[in-house]
């Protein structure tokens, strides 16, 4: 089993699975309820509810992100894969950030602060290790 995990230096390359892999669920999620997609844009009103298309559309949105970041667990050292994950977490941290302070339709809670630390911190840590992991 253990040889199914990522092989690459370091933790980064399991941190890419583990996210993945829950990316996977959230899509999953997205494809059998509303309950926690309300749950993170939680500011919307009864006018414009968040509807069963727009969370299969955030569900295909987040299983492409998933995608990606499951080929950066496994190349990590592959620079085009490794700028291409990085962007999927700019684009969530955008999304998320713009959702609370200029659509706001999310305000700052646990259902939405789970995706902006994870956004922010994989970030953080793929541009910080940017050298470690991709000899330019």
């Amino acid at each position: 089993m253990a040889n199914l995990l990522p092989q690459g230096d370091g933790k980064l390359p399991i941190w890419q699975m583990v996210i993945a892999t829950t990316a996977v669920l959230n899509t999953l999620q997205n494809f059998v309820t509303l309950r926690f997609t309300r749950r993170l844009y939680n500011n919307v009103s009864a006018a414009e509810p968040v509807t069963s298309l727009q969370a299969r559309t955030f569900g295909i949105w987040t299983l492409t992100a998933s995608v990606v970041r499951f080929y950066a667990a496994y190349n990590i050292h592959n620079k085009a894969i490794y700028d291409i994950t990085i962007l999927t977490y700019l684009f969530a941290f955008a999304h998320f950030s713009s959702e609370i302070f200029i659509f706001r339709t999310a305000t700052i809670k646990i259902p939405v602060l789970s995706p902006v630390i994870v956004s922010t911190a994989s970030l953080i840590w793929m541009i910080s290790q940017y050298d470690f992991y991709i000899n330019v």
